[in-house]
């Protein structure tokens, strides 16, 4: 990984003359009061690695008639120079050939230079950024709006399902009406049916009567024939021969009179009131029914609804698996570093959860990622942050390997570097002077 070995900068913003040599690994915070020139260095670093779209707009230091001069030397014996009044860039490598812009770009990571722009994103936008280093991006947002496609419409089904479930909650239940729609025509034959019966039945009744009718005749002459005898002797004979039939014709007749009242003793017409009323009352019944019937199809389509919603949650866990499986699968910047419904996690807590080392921590590994041969950042601004989490930062810096400058409004212990009036204090200065070749110091070298 390449880093910063050296800083030599002249009237550059509010810098008059400094040089600079951060720590190798680490955090190297540079110091100092408000509009002392601190951001100035990080500036010039930017300008001088990064080019002329990084050129301040004010550029050279107000007051001065020297234009700029830059000179940072890398880790890898290559050294930047900026100077003139165009600023031209000249990179030398260790064999002292020459080079440009094309080279630095190829291990200078363009957040590096700039990390605070990264940490400003919206969680969003560092996620995007981050899955497009580890490059599964595309399939992890795929997954996602297949997610999202999922839970809306498992959200569509799961109120259709409660609506259905209140409306049959909200139907009456009629517990005395029959489970299928009565027929009118089936009434009017059961009706039909039972009057046929009983006119069946009517029909037997007469019969009972014709014999009890024919009983009485004969009696009438049993005993008239039986007169007849007491007055005609001479047809004794006969008449006994008569009264023999009569009596047997009697006998005969009690008989079927006999089977006659016992076939019919049992007979019970059924009445037809019941059936009467039903075809009266037919379509209230059947109103009953039918709200009977569409209670229970709601009742089944909720049920129906429910499986489905079901079935579409196993759905939704089987993509969260599949991103779980992805992401774990990647090879991430950082342990613990993941993405959760489309948003940066760190340990389970995203961005505006996260402490300030942490933040500073993550972006400085996604940054790590994004260009590997960058083994540095430049940090604006860290008065905000407090000491413990400076060191914490700091030695995660370390036991990476890689260095990061910062700036911060302070002259405490904790800056390495404390800038005053555009110089680095207690540091020998000297006004910087119109140079074609390298500066001269009036101290020596750091």
């Amino acid at each position: 990984m390449i880093k910063i070995n050296r800083l030599e900068a002249e009237n550059v913003k509010r810098i008059k003359a400094v040089k600079v040599e951060p720590t190798p690994s680490g955090l190297t915070i540079i110091g100092g009061n408000n509009g002392q020139g601190k951001t100035s260095v990080l500036d010039a670093i930017t300008w001088a690695l990064g080019g002329n779209k990084y050129k301040p707009s004010e550029a050279q230091r107000r007051g001065s008639t020297i234009p700029p001069f830059l000179s940072v030397e890398l880790s890898n014996g290559l050294v930047v120079e900026r100077k003139g009044k165009n600023s031209s860039l000249k990179v030398i490598d260790p064999e002292g050939n020459m080079a440009g812009q094309q080279l630095l770009d190829e291990f200078i990571e363009q957040l590096a230079l700039d990390l605070p722009r990264f940490m400003a994103m919206n969680n969003k936008d560092k996620a995007t950024t981050l899955l497009q280093i580890i490059g599964v991006g595309d399939k992890l947002y795929d997954l996602e709006r297949q997610e999202t496609e999922l839970y809306n419409k498992r959200h569509a089904i799961g109120q259709i399902a409660d609506q259905k479930e209140k409306f049959a909650k909200e139907m009456p239940r009629f517990l005395d009406a029959p489970e299928e729609l009565v027929s009118a025509s089936d009434l009017i034959k059961q009706q039909q049916d039972i009057l046929a019966k009983n006119g069946e039945n009517q029909r037997k009744r007469e019969r009972v009567r014709d014999i009890e009718v024919d009983v009485r005749r004969q009696e009438d002459v049993v005993s008239t024939r039986k007169a007849t005898i007491a007055d005609l002797e001479q047809k004794l004979a006969d008449a006994k021969e008569n009264l023999a039939q009569a009596e047997t014709r009697l006998l005969e007749l009690n008989a079927d009179l006999a089977t006659a009242r016992k076939s019919t003793q049992d007979l019970e017409d059924e009445s037809t009131a019941e059936i009467e009323s039903s075809i009266e009352q037919i379509e209230e019944t059947n109103r009953k029914v039918r709200a009977n019937l569409d209670r229970d199809k709601a009742i089944d389509d909720a049920k129906d609804y429910r499986d489905q919603y079901r079935d579409l949650t196993t759905q939704i866990e089987d993509v969260r698996k599949e991103k779980f499986n992805l992401l774990a699968g990647a090879k991430l910047p950082l342990e613990g570093l993941s993405v959760e419904d489309g948003e940066l996690t760190y340990n389970g807590d995203k961005w505006d959860g996260m402490s300030g080392s942490d933040q500073l921590i993550v972006a400085t590994a996604i940054v790590r990622k994004l260009n590997p041969k960058c083994g540095f950042v430049l940090l604006d601004k860290l008065e905000a942050m407090d000491l413990n989490t400076l060191k914490r930062f700091g030695e995660w810096l370390e036991a990476e390997g890689l260095q990061a400058i910062a700036t911060r409004v302070s002259t405490g212990p904790e800056c390495e570097i404390v800038i005053e009036d555009g110089y680095v204090l207690g540091e020998a200065t000297t006004e910087p002077v119109a140079r074609e070749a390298e500066p001269k110091w009036k101290a020596g070298e750091f």
